[in-house]
């Protein structure tokens, strides 16, 4: 029950912060989006103390290096920058940000040296965002912090001025004192005009605070492209590769299934036509024969049909066609969905494609008694995780259906793991870009 509760909070709270408000109409929507700012100016904020702190340090790594006697701290120095960078890439993305990491991975090289800091864009622009965000970006966080208390503080300030000792009856951040009791009710005025500008401007200085881990944590759009003209190729080799597998794999489905069907009902036909005038009862027998073949011929190619596009994706959405996904699933199946509007019809198909080869893997290899479906999009980016208890050892490398989903996901730029140490749990995660 209180797994449960939290749950239901966490999700309350992920619905106010939403960025783009849906389902909040008027002055519930302007709060909403002025707390959304607070908190995540909060969190600016106290990334903001981390890079003020890392500042000095970072001055003075270069000033040793460049007398010879700190080249060893630059390594662990710049490791230190790279994860303060990552942190903030995280929360742009819950802003709504999708910044690209600029590294060509996570076990990329860090520099060693200051030469190679110099050398290394990527590293540079995480220095200039450290500089700008423990300056730039603690002050603006600490006035969307300060500004929903200063309201608080200065609208009750009439309530509580006869209460308070002299040293305490002053306004405006200490800069007025109140000797009177009107002059005390100057304090709501000040507080009602704090807080229309916090509703106003908050969302605004929460941008402001952003911009710079927009503009610099990303790419550097002077670099080479080299490598992003590779990982294109090898993206559309990957789509080639889906594109070819797909029409061989509804190929063979049509040959082997509906097609021999639909053979052997014409050769049904064809004996009843023979057994008409010699024997009546047994030509019924075979057009009945005939009727049921077509019958399952029919079947066969509306399964082939809801393989390519499920007509449910269309009718009820992802959220729906995982649910009956689920449903479907003989190993007892939760689903959770937080995908706000709808993504491309392509990304929602491989979603449905990956939860349900995920869902049959789980249903005949895992043994588990329980398996879970969670979707989310932060961004544009969707996430589906597929988890289950049983017994592990899954190996996408093995040719199984698992190889066919990291296919699929790569078709669409985006990338699937697969975690499945011996005795379980077995976790398949995909990310897929869904566009802006």
């Amino acid at each position: 029950m209180a797994i449960g509760r939290r749950e239901r909070v966490r999700a309350w709270f992920d619905a106010q912060l939403r960025p783009d408000g849906e389902g909040r109409t008027g002055l519930g929507s302007v709060l909403a989006a002025a707390l959304r700012a607070s908190g995540y100016g909060a969190v600016g904020a106290g990334f903001g103390i981390l890079a003020l702190y890392t500042i000095p340090i970072a001055v003075l790594v270069g000033f040793l290096s460049l007398l010879g006697a700190g080249r060893f701290l630059v390594h662990p120095t710049m490791q230190w920058v790279r994860m303060l960078a990552g942190l903030e890439r995280r929360r742009l993305l819950r802003l709504g940000h999708d910044v690209e990491s600029p590294y060509a991975g996570p076990d990329a090289e860090l520099p060693r040296s200051l030469r190679e800091v110099r050398a290394d864009p990527s590293a540079r622009r995480d220095l200039q965002w450290v500089f700008l965000h423990g300056t730039w970006g603690l002050i603006i966080g600490a006035i969307l912090i300060n500004m929903p208390f200063v309201a608080v503080r200065d609208a009750t300030y009439p309530l509580w001025w006869a209460f308070a000792p002299s040293s305490e009856q002053q306004i405006l951040s200490g800069m007025i004192e109140a000797q009177t009791a009107p002059a005390a009710a100057l304090g709501f005025a000040t507080g009602i005009a704090v807080c229309a500008l916090w509703l106003l401007f908050g969302p605004k200085l929460l941008d402001l605070q952003a911009r710079p881990g927009v503009n610099l944590l990303g790419p550097d759009p002077d670099i080479d492209l080299s490598e992003r003209v590779a990982r294109l190729t090898a993206t559309r080799a990957a789509a080639l590769d889906a594109h070819a597998v797909e029409l061989r794999r509804i190929e063979r489905a049509l040959h082997d299934g509906a097609q021999n069907r639909i053979v052997a009902v014409a050769v049904l036909v064809g004996a009843a036509k023979r057994e008409v005038p010699r024997d009546p009862d047994k030509a019924v027998e075979i057009l009945g024969r005939a009727q049921d073949t077509v019958e399952d011929a029919l079947a066969e190619l509306r399964a082939v049909v809801r393989s390519i596009l499920p007509p449910v994706l269309e009718d009820r959405g992802l959220a729906g066609a995982l649910n009956a996904l689920a449903s479907d699933c003989p190993v007892p199946c939760t689903v959770a969905v937080d995908v706000p509007g709808r993504c491309p019809a392509s990304v929602e198909a491989t979603a449905y494609f990956v939860v349900a080869e995920s869902l049959t893997n789980v249903a005949k290899h895992s043994r588990a008694a329980n398996a879970s479906v969670e979707v989310t999009r932060r961004g544009n980016t969707l996430t589906v995780a597929v988890v289950d208890d049983g017994r592990g050892g899954a190996d996408a490398g093995a040719g199984s259906g698992l190889a066919g989903i990291t296919r699929r996901v790569e078709a669409l730029d985006g990338t699937a793991t697969v975690t499945s140490p011996p005795g379980g749990p077995t976790e398949i995660r995909v990310e897929l870009p869904c566009g802006s």
